[in-house]
């Protein structure tokens, strides 16, 4: 089945994809999960095995059994889209469609939406194109915003602060909740695994662009990395140029959060040992195996205080005073409650400022 020769929308702003009722992203399940347009919807016209089916035909058979093969399968699974997610559209409905490149795909289910009398749009270059404009935005979306990096040693409750601000009505990215994943060797989720980068970055772009320029944006200061995620230069170099914010908090008070803020780990002390085995990179063999007999016997505060002392907070203020120009004359505030009054104290404090 051929692409129509109308029907086609070339999208010149990433803005602009909000202008359609709907985006329809017709790709497998598997492409979708890899990434896709925020709030489009996936139904696709070939499901995984489908098209591992039909790419194998391709290559060992013919195009032609290939195309026959898949013209079927696509042709039932709009029928279903149309007798199930379809079914009460109304005629003004004007989606856009949406596949890898813009063509067989899309084209099909452009095909019949049009000949319904929908105005289906099929986007021009499909997916390829948008990612092409995510890659664009992010190098220089970051540019045109004024950061406020919040620094702090682990367990400052600086995840908390940047919730708290945007409660508040702040402007807030929060660079770990869209990286699900809390930054260090023992930031990882349970049961959350972390998104693509090409997801990420749609995420991040989607929370940039809506930022206005004439108010200061709130984040907080991260290395290179967020676990497997990697930060586009663009928005790490300005951010490192921003003015900081820096939370001091005094050591109980930050074992006393951390114990509430990992409590996962509490039940699960052989996980924890899997990614302490992780820094035996960085301390020796003695060490981690102490840390680990602490994990082991439950003595859960005297872990999270050597931690701190011997591993996070030499490695904060080597990486702060080089990374982060504003980290020598940072606003500083201290704040030794971190239960959710003190950091709504804490924010009263910093945004009144």
């Amino acid at each position: 089945m051929t692409p129509m020769n109308h029907g086609l929308s070339s999208v010149g702003r990433i803005e602009d994809y909000r202008l359609f009722d709907e985006i329809i992203d017709v790709r497998t399940p598997a492409e979708f999960a890899d990434d896709h347009i925020p709030n489009s919807i996936n139904c696709p016209v070939l499901d995984n095995d489908q098209r591992v089916e039909v790419g194998t035909c391709y290559k060992q058979l013919s195009p032609f059994a290939a195309k026959r093969i898949g013209a079927a399968y696509v042709a039932g699974n709009i029928a279903c889209h149309l007798q199930g997610l379809f079914v009460d559209r109304p005629k003004t409905w004007r989606p856009l469609i949406v596949c890898w490149r813009g063509g067989q795909r899309s084209g099909a289910m452009t095909y019949v939406l049009r000949r319904i009398g929908w105005d289906a749009q099929q986007l021009k270059g499909g997916y390829k194109t948008y990612r092409k404009q995510v890659v664009e935005n992010l190098a220089s979306a970051p540019c045109r915003l004024r950061f406020n990096v919040v620094c702090g040693a682990t367990g400052s409750g600086k995840s908390h602060l940047l919730q708290a601000l945007a409660l508040r009505g702040e402007q807030v990215v929060d660079l770990e909740a869209l990286a699900c994943h809390k930054g260090s060797v023992l930031g990882v989720l349970p049961g959350l695994p972390q998104p693509s980068q090409k997801l990420f970055e749609t995420r991040l772009l989607d929370a940039l662009l809506p930022m206005d320029p004439g108010r200061p944006v709130y984040i907080e200061a991260e290395s290179r990395k967020i676990g497997t995620i990697q930060i586009p230069n663009t928005l790490l170099e300005t951010m490192r140029a921003g003015s900081c914010i820096n939370i001091e908090v005094s050591l109980e008070a930050r074992v006393d959060f951390l114990l509430g803020d990992y409590s996962y780990f509490l039940d699960a002390p052989d996980r924890l040992n899997s990614l302490l085995d992780e820094l035996r990179k960085l301390h020796s063999r003695e060490t981690i195996d102490h840390w680990q007999n602490l994990a082991k016997g439950a003595q859960w505060r005297t872990l999270v205080y050597e931690l701190l002392e011997r591993h996070y907070d030499p490695l904060y203020h080597r990486s702060q005073n080089r990374n982060f120009s504003g980290f020598g004359a940072p606003k500083t505030f201290t704040a030794n409650d971190l239960t959710a009054s003190g950091i709504d104290a804490l924010v009263c404090q910093i945004a009144g400022t």
